[in-house]
This record gives C-alpha cells, sequence and structure tokens, in this order.
C-alpha cells in the first residue's frame, strides 16, 4: 500500500479518524485495489462500527503490548511475561478471525455477485498461506 495516497489522520472529520492501514469509509476503495498480486479486485468497502470495533481491539492489544515491554524492563519472572505474550497471540488471533469472517461475508460475497470470484479465492489462499503457520 503506497503511503503517499494516505490521507492523513487530522485532515479526516473525527468520525472518520481511523488508525488504519489504509483509508475506508462506506463510500471509499482501496488505493492499491491489487493486494499485491498485481491483479485488480473488489472495491474494499467496510462499515465505520466493523472498523471501529476492529480498530479498538488493535488499541488494547497495542497497549498490552507496550505492558509486556514494561514487565521485561522491570526483569519480571519470565513465565509472566510468556503468559502475556500468550494473551497477546490470543488477541490477534482473535482480530484476524473478525478480519477473516468479514472478508468472506463481505468481500467474497461481494466478489461473486460480480462473478470475479476465482481472482478473490486465489488472493485470499495467497494470504492465509502467508498467514497461517
Amino acid at each position: 500500500m503506497n503511503g503517499s495516497n494516505r490521507l492523513s489522520k487530522e485532515s479526516l472529520p473525527t468520525s472518520q479518524q481511523v488508525e488504519h492501514s489504509h483509508y475506508h469509509d462506506t463510500d471509499q476503495e482501496h488505493t492499491d485495489r491489487t493486494h499485491g498480486t498485481g491483479e485488480l479486485t473488489h472495491p474494499h468497502v467496510h462499515s465505520e462500527e466493523s472498523l471501529r470495533r476492529i480498530v479498538n481491539r488493535l488499541s488494547r492489544i497495542e497497549g498490552h503490548v507496550r505492558g509486556i515491554k514494561t514487565m521485561v524492563q522491570q526483569s519480571t519472572p519470565c513465565p509472566d511475561v510468556l503468559l502475556q505474550i500468550a494473551a497477546v497471540r490470543g488477541a490477534l488471533d482473535r482480530v484476524a478471525r473478525i478480519v477473516l469472517d468479514e472478508h468472506l461475508t463481505e468481500c467474497i460475497g461481494r466478489a461473486a455477485q460480480e462473478g470475479n470470484i476465482d481472482v478473490e479465492i486465489k488472493q485470499l489462499k495467497a494470504a492465509l498461506d502467508r498467514f497461517l503457520p
């Protein structure tokens, strides 16, 4: 995703100030619609409620990671640190599940209606290959 096409958080109306790797709202599309494959894909549209939910979860995870960093700096016992790392992994997995679920219901569903499901499935498989161990 090209950072030069991103809008700054301060330039958006308050209702659209979302920390996200690319700008979304119900009327906007990806600035990069190729998903790294070179093939043109669907408009990537998500509801503000969905974005808010995901961003809130990621913000909590971010705070949790900072807490782990503090634990390490304060020489907290390793088992306690590992327990907190496991909690962050679980939280990230739950966010990934939300993103995947939304992709399947919204993006794949839209691609099926528009008749370009093959490209969307190919891209999902490639993303899952990178995501899953």
